[in-house]
C-alpha cells in the first residue's frame, strides 16, 4: 500500500494533519478546507499520550480468582495479563455463556456514537464476530433521537427530516422567519456522527443573519442560539414545547389563518384531531391562554408569533433535545402538524426540520453509498430498545411494549461492550449499576480508563485513530469526504487495532476464516472502498481507484448543484410521490398508533403532563428543572481528560448554570461547589451564575466522567458532576421507549466540604501473581 503524501487523522470533531516528534504526537494542524476548526480537537494530543491510557490487557482481580459471577464492578482492583491469556479468557467466556444460557444471554448492543472508522468500527466488528457464532441480543434506536426515530415514520413515512432535511442553501435563499424550538447551538455543530471533515454550519447561520432573517428562539436557555441573530427569546419552561405548538396551531385555526387546502390535499386525520385542538372533545381549548399557564410564555406573544408564521416563508426547527423528554414523540408530531397548517412544507426555505445545528445537519451533499464492513445478520433476531438496558438487566424474563410489539427481556449473563460509554449515555446510573452488577461478566474494549472500562471484568486496550490505518467517512449523514486515515504513531503500549483483536478472537472461536474472509485489515480497506466506488459509479459519481485515493489522502464527493428541498416532490405530486405511511399522506391522526392502544401516546398530537416538570407536585421538594445538554468542550464524554475540557471545570468539577434569582434565594455565589440532588441521586458541580438560563432552570452538560465517592456502590454521590446520576430512566412512551433525560427535577445546595475529584486517576492495579 502506497504512503499518502499528507497523512490525515479523521475524528468526530475534525480532520487533522498530525505533527509527530520522536514517536509522539505534538500537534494537530486542522484540514485547510475546514472554515471553522474545533478547538477541543487539540485535546486529542493530551489524550493519545495520557496516563489514563490502558497499555495492556487487564482483568478484574476477583473475577480472575473466582471466575464469572455477579460482583462489585467498579470497586475492585485490576490485574495485568498477556494478550494471549486475555483473548483465551474472552473466547472461553463467550463459549460458556452460549452453551449454558444461549446466545440471547449475550448483550452486545455496544451503543456508541457512530465510530469515525470503517474497518476498525468496534460495534460493527463485535456484531460480525457474534453473528458468526449464532447471534446475540442487540439494541435498536438511539439516545440522540430515539423518540423521533419511531414517531416520524408513522407521521411522514421516514426520517428525512433528521437525516436529510432541506439544505442550508435553500434556507439562505428563501427563509424569512426561523422559529426554533430548542435552538441552534453551535457547540452541537462541532462534531458529527461518523466524523466531520469540515464545519460549515456557522457560515450558513451568518449568511442567514446577514440577510436579515427573523429568528424566534423557544427554549429555557438563551445560550441555545449563537450571537449571529438578534433573536426574540421566548424562555419556555422545559417540556412544554408541545403545548406551545398546539397553541400556535389553535390560533391559526381559530383565526382562520391555516392553510386548509394544504391540509386537505396532503394530510389525513385532521378532522379527528380538531375536536381535541378546539376543546370540543375534553372541554379545554388548546389556545394561547391555556399554553401560557403551562409554558410561562405570554398568550399575546404566542398569538403574535402564529400570525407572523403565515405571512413569511417560515422554517420551524425542533432540536433533538426537544424529543428527549417524557412523551417526546408528541412534540415532533405537533411540529409536523403545525407546519402542515402553516402550509409551506415542500417549499424552499419553508416547512419543518429536525436537528439543524446538530453536527452538519442541512449541509449540502448527496445520498451516497458509504464504505462499510458488513456485520451480517443476527440469527437470534433478539433486541431491546437501546434506552431500556437497565430494565432488561434488572428484569430477566420481563418485557416492554415498543412500537406495537411486545419485546421480551433475556436473562443476560455477558455484556460485551466495544465502543461507547453507557456510564455517559444512560439515565439513572445508580439503577444501571445495579443491573450491571448482576451479570456474570463484562468485557470492554477501550483506549482509556473511562467509567465503562472501570466497571468491566476484562478490558482489552485499543489503538486510537492516530495509531492505525483506516478509511473514514460520514457520507451517510452530512459530510462530503472519504478519508484515508493513516497511523501517525505506533500503538501506545500493547494497544491493538480493533480488527486485529476480533480477528484473533474469531480464530480462537473457530470462525477465523469466516470472519476475515482471507483478508487482513489493508485488504478490507481496499475491498470496502472499491465496493463504494462501484456504487458511486451507478450514481454517475466517479471516484479514483484505491491506490490513487490512498496516495492523495482523501476524496470529496460533490454535493448536488441544486439545493435539496425536503418533500418537494410530495408537494408537487402527492400521488406520484406518496409518503411511506399507510395513507401515503402526512398522518395527523394515525390509525396504526390508535391500534396500539398506548395510553401514553395517543393517536394524534396532544400535550400530556410529564412525570416531572415545574407544574408537578414534586416541584415543591425539587423546585428546579434540570436541562442536560451537550458540552461545548468535548464530544459527549470523549476527551473529558483533555486540556480544553479540564480548563472549563469549576473547582475541578463540571459547571452547573443557574439564574441569579435562584442563586440569591439559596445564598449561593459564583464558583461555589454545589450538590445537585434529584429523587434518584446526587452529584457535585461548580456553580456558574448567568441570566442565559430562565429562572427555575439549571443546566448541567453531559459527559463528565462518572466519579462515585464509593466506587461500585450504586447510590454513591458523583464527585465530578455527571448529570445521569440524577436523570429519570423511563421510556418516552410505549411507542419509542426512548430516553426521557430532559424530564428531571432537582434541588441545589452548597457543599462546604467537597471530596476531591478522582475521575482522572488510575484504578487500583495489582501485580500479577507468580
Amino acid at each position: 500500500m502506497n504512503q499518502p503524501t499528507a497523512p490525515l487523522a479523521f475524528t468526530h470533531w475534525g480532520l487533522f494533519h498530525p505533527q509527530v516528534d520522536t514517536g509522539r504526537v505534538v500537534g494537530l494542524r486542522p484540514f485547510a478546507a475546514d472554515p471553522h476548526p474545533v478547538e477541543f480537537g487539540q485535546s486529542l494530543i493530551d489524550a493519545v499520550h495520557s496516563p489514563l491510557r490502558i497499555t495492556q490487557p487487564m482483568v478484574r482481580e476477583g473475577w480472575l480468582a473466582h471466575g464469572p459471577g455477579p460482583g462489585r464492578r467498579g470497586g475492585e482492583a485490576f490485574v495485568p495479563v498477556t494478550w494471549d491469556r486475555a483473548l483465551d479468557l474472552v473466547a472461553r467466556e463467550v463459549e460458556r455463556v452460549r452453551n449454558a444460557h444461549g446466545n440471547t444471554s449475550i448483550y452486545a448492543g455496544s451503543y456508541g456514537w457512530g465510530s469515525a472508522s470503517t474497518v476498525n468500527h468496534p460495534a460493527q466488528l463485535l456484531h460480525r464476530y457474534l453473528n458468526l457464532l449464532g447471534g446475540y441480543t442487540d439494541s435498536v434506536g438511539n439516545y440522540s433521537a430515539g423518540a423521533a426515530f419511531y414517531i416520524l415514520p408513522h407521521v411522514v413515512g421516514g426520517l428525512e427530516a433528521i437525516v436529510m432535511p432541506t439544505d442550508w442553501r435553500a434556507l439562505v435563499g428563501h427563509t424569512e422567519l426561523l422559529v426554533t424550538f430548542g435552538g441552534l447551538p453551535l457547540k452541537n455543530a462541532q462534531a458529527d456522527l461518523g466524523g466531520a471533515a469540515v464545519h460549515e454550519t456557522p457560515s450558513y447561520l451568518s449568511q442567514l443573519a446577514r440577510r436579515g432573517v427573523e429568528c424566534v428562539l423557544v427554549s429555557p436557555l438563551r445560550d441555545d442560539l449563537g450571537d449571529a441573530f438578534q433573536a426574540q427569546w421566548l424562555p419556555a419552561r422545559p417540556n412544554t414545547d408541545t403545548a406551545i405548538m398546539l397553541a400556535l396551531a389553535h390560533t391559526l385555526y381559530a383565526e382562520e389563518l391555516w392553510d386548509r387546502d394544504f391540509v386537505q390535499r396532503y394530510c389525513v386525520g385532521f378532522e379527528r384531531f380538531e375536536p381535541y385542538l378546539t376543546g370540543r372533545a375534553d372541554g379545554q381549548p388548546k389556545d394561547a391562554d391555556w399554553a401560557a399557564a403551562i409554558s410561562g410564555i405570554p398568550a399575546d406573544a404566542l398569538r403574535t408569533l402564529a400570525r407572523r408564521m403565515v405571512t413569511r416563508r417560515t422554517l420551524i426547527n425542533c432540536s433533538l433535545s426537544v424529543q428527549r423528554q417524557h412523551h417526546g414523540e408528541l412534540a415532533y408530531w405537533a411540529l409536523v402538524t403545525l407546519a402542515a397548517m402553516v402550509g409551506q412544507i415542500g417549499l424552499p426555505g419553508g416547512g419543518f426540520g429536525c436537528g439543524y445545528g446538530t453536527g452538519g445537519t442541512g449541509a449540502p451533499r448527496r445520498h451516497f453509498p458509504v464504505p462499510r464492513l458488513p456485520a451480517g445478520r443476527n440469527p437470534t433476531g433478539a433486541f431491546i430498545p437501546v434506552a431500556r438496558v437497565s430494565d432488561m438487566l434488572l428484569n430477566p424474563g420481563g418485557s416492554c411494549q415498543f412500537n406495537g410489539q411486545d419485546i421480551p427481556y433475556p436473562d443476560v449473563r455477558l455484556i460485551y461492550w466495544a465502543g461507547g460509554n453507557p456510564f455517559h449515555h444512560h439515565q439513572d446510573l445508580g439503577k444501571l449499576l445495579r443491573g450491571w452488577q448482576r451479570v456474570d461478566t463484562v468485557v470492554v474494549h477501550d483506549a482509556w480508563w473511562t467509567p465503562v472500562a472501570r466497571h468491566a471484568n476484562i478490558v482489552l486496550p485499543c489503538a486510537t485513530t492516530l495509531e492505525r490505518d483506516d478509511l473514514s467517512s460520514a457520507l451517510l449523514m452530512s459530510d462530503r469526504y472519504i478519508v484515508a486515515n493513516r497511523a501517525a504513531i505506533a500503538p501506545v503500549g500493547e494497544a491493538r487495532a480493533e480488527f486485529d483483536i476480533f480477528a484473533a478472537l474469531a480464530e480462537r472461536s473457530g470462525i477465523g476464516e469466516a470472519f476475515t474472509e482471507g483478508l487482513d485489515a489493508p485488504g478490507w480497506l481496499r475491498r470496502v472502498y472499491e465496493e463504494a466506488r462501484t456504487g458511486a459509479a451507478r450514481m454517475q459519481v466517479e471516484l479514483p481507484d484505491f491506490d490513487s485515493f490512498w496516495e492523495t489522502g482523501y476524496v470529496e464527493v460533490p454535493a448536488k448543484p441544486e439545493p435539496h428541498v425536503m418533500l418537494a416532490g410530495f408537494r408537487n405530486d402527492p400521488d406520484t410521490h406518496r409518503l411511506r405511511t399507510p395513507s401515503g399522506r402526512i398522518e395527523i391522526y394515525s390509525e396504526t398508533i390508535a391500534g396500539f392502544g398506548y395510553a401514553d401516546c395517543p393517536p394524534h398530537p396532544a400535550w400530556l403532563e410529564p412525570a416531572e416538570w415545574l407544574g408537578s407536585p414534586l416541584s415543591a421538594q425539587y423546585p428546579l428543572h434540570l436541562v442536560t445538554n451537550q458540552p461545548r468542550t468535548r464530544l459527549h464524554s470523549q476527551l473529558d481528560m483533555g486540556r480544553v475540557s479540564r480548563a472549563s471545570k469549576i473547582a475541578n468539577r463540571e459547571p452547573v448554570w443557574m439564574h441569579p434569582t435562584d442563586a440569591a434565594a439559596r445564598h449561593l455565589a459564583e464558583g461555589d461547589v454545589v450538590r445537585v440532588q434529584s429523587p434518584r441521586g446526587s452529584c457535585l458541580a461548580g456553580l456558574h451564575i448567568t441570566d442565559l438560563v430562565r429562572p427555575g432552570v439549571v443546566q448541567l452538560a453531559t459527559g463528565a466522567w462518572y466519579d462515585p465517592a464509593e466506587p461500585g456502590a450504586p447510590d454513591s454521590l458523583c464527585k465530578h458532576g455527571n448529570p445521569n446520576v440524577l436523570t429519570l430512566d423511563i421510556g418516552s412512551s410505549e411507542l419509542a421507549q426512548a430516553p426521557s433525560s430532559q424530564t428531571t427535577l432537582v434541588e441545589v445546595t452548597r457543599c462546604d466540604d467537597p471530596p476531591p475529584v478522582t475521575a482522572f486517576e488510575l484504578p487500583p492495579i495489582r501485580p500479577p501473581a507468580d
